[in-house]
């Protein structure tokens, strides 16, 4: 096995070490791992932006030798940018897809997720938010739920933690041995919504993607339990690594400031949550408004991007002292669940792919 010449070795440059026998790979702006087991087999955890399935088969030869491939693919969720490549990957390589039992809606083709907020985050990435793709595949030839016993499929030493909020059915992955976390969007190691932190990757703790969180008070119990975890190393999807004491002071500022510095101050889902189960989406909440009509947004983006995103970010900084002395009404963890369908109003068995 060609991983096993050194646990950190790669030729490609976008490919980064995490920890002993795990790799990152970034794809544009989202990043899958690469695991590796002592005997030489691996799991690929997510399956990055449509578009990289040739880049993800070249990092994985580079690391494991030409012709390899995996025991499984693990998705920590199903959002666009974190399954581009599985369907061609678990054609091709003839494996196992394995996902929370709260994701399955969104990978068999039954239910879309809830909209994106492109009213919040204030950075390049969010303004575009309600371009990105929300409809779900359908890989039911290969996918397969993950064990109920936290065991993770096809390696040792680690399991998996339900960490809902960003999706329904989001999971990380834990090796307690050396305490490494693969946290998916449970939370992020850059600012997921700003275009330049994409290009500049300077590491900091931030909650989930805002634009793409329909469930906050979930988010904030994630991001708690996996603090409580103590990590010393942390790879997530949107950011670099992160470790030692500079993650640890991130974590506990993240979860004691969860409600000032991670929620959106309005936005479509701050105080009523998407509602979803097995089957998938039930209900969302009405639209908030957009400070700018779709037309106009892809015009910018497609010419005068570079000045949007700078206005947009210059804005936000203008504005952060007053995002930091607002009331702090829910400056803990939120307990219990909030309040989900009306009997008297909602029809708790419907399901739909089209929302307004």
């Amino acid at each position: 096995m060609e991983a096993s010449k050194s646990s950190y070795f790669s030729g490609n440059r976008q490919t980064f070490a995490v920890a002993p026998q795990v790799w990152g790979l970034k794809t544009i702006f989202v990043n899958l791992f690469f695991i590796a087991e002592p005997d030489g087999t691996w799991v690929l955890v997510d399956a990055g932006v449509p578009g990289c399935t040739h880049k993800i088969k070249k990092a994985a030869e580079e690391l494991f030798g030409e012709g390899a491939r995996p025991k499984a693919i693990v998705l920590t969720h199903g959002h666009f940018d974190h399954i581009g490549g599985v369907k061609e990957l678990a054609d091709e390589w003839d494996v196992p897809v394995y996902a929370h039992p709260l994701e399955l809606p969104y990978l068999t083709g039954r239910s879309s997720y809830p909209p994106p907020d492109s009213s919040v985050g204030g950075g390049g990435m969010a303004y575009m938010a309600f371009a990105y793709p929300k409809k779900p595949i359908n890989i039911t030839n290969h996918v397969e739920l993950l064990s109920p016993d936290g065991a993770v499929p096809g390696l040792t030493g680690w399991h998996w933690i339900h960490t809902p909020g960003h999706t329904p059915g989001h999971v990380s992955l834990f090796r307690e041995e050396d305490r490494v976390l693969i946290v998916g969007d449970a939370f992020t190691t850059r600012d997921a919504e700003s275009a330049i932190a994409v290009m500049t990757e300077k590491r900091e703790v931030h909650g989930p993607p805002a634009y793409f969180t329909p469930d906050w008070a979930a988010a904030h119990r994630s991001v708690d339990a996996l603090a409580s975890l103590n990590p010393e190393i942390a790879a997530s999807g949107h950011g670099m690594p992160m470790r030692g004491e500079e993650l640890s002071r991130g974590l506990e500022n993240l979860v004691k400031n969860f409600w000032v510095i991670a929620v959106p101050t309005k936005g479509r889902y701050v105080h009523e949550p998407a509602v979803a189960d097995e089957r998938g989406v039930i209900s969302v909440p009405p639209q908030v408004g957009s400070s700018v009509p779709k037309l106009m947004a892809i015009a910018g983006a497609l010419t005068l991007a570079g000045f949007a995103y700078s206005a947009i970010n210059r804005r936000s900084k203008q504005n952060s002292h007053l995002k930091q002395d607002r009331p702090l009404p829910h400056n803990r963890v939120a307990s219990g669940l909030p309040p989900t369908v009306d009997p008297d109003y909602d029809d708790p068995t419907a399901h739909t792919n089209n929302y307004p």
